[in-house]
């Protein structure tokens, strides 16, 4: 089951979310920029999401608990996500991940492209993704 959380999800979320303060995780919690996902009663990922220029969907954060990784539950979350994005009238999405990380290579597989990367002092380059969602939009809307 994948779904939008709320505030009642928030002591799960802050367990495993660490790369997000408590108050900005409850700040977005009402603006349904969570979703997570169960395996029958199991918590075993989530997604968490911005807007980018304050207009395009960002992927900040996509985290499959290490059991449950390899076994398309990531591509399930993120496919979910980009119906959401485009039933909301969006074009197309957004993320990024650092270039010593294997996500690249899971981004590309379902459909991201490369459009641009980031350095920053003392970090790894930062590569961003996109992907188109019209072919989505015209089906959802077709």
């Amino acid at each position: 089951m994948i779904r939008y959380a709320d505030i009642q999800d928030f002591v799960v979320l802050r367990e495993h979310d660490k790369h997000i303060s408590e108050s900005e995780l409850r700040n977005i919690l009402p603006l349904k920029r969570v979703l997570i996902m169960y395996r029958e009663d199991t918590f075993i990922g989530w997604l968490r999401f911005g807007l980018f220029w304050d207009n395009i969907p960002f992927m900040n954060m996509l985290f499959i608990l290490d059991a449950y990784r390899g076994q398309g539950n990531g591509t399930k979350l993120v496919s979910f996500w980009e119906k959401e994005m485009a039933k909301e009238g969006y074009g197309q999405v957004l993320t990024s991940t650092q270039l010593n990380e294997q996500a690249q290579f899971f981004y590309r597989k379902i459909g991201y492209t490369e459009c641009g990367a980031l350095l920053l002092p003392k970090e790894p380059l930062e590569m961003f993704f996109i992907k188109n969602l019209m072919r989505l939009n015209s089906r959802l809307t077709g």
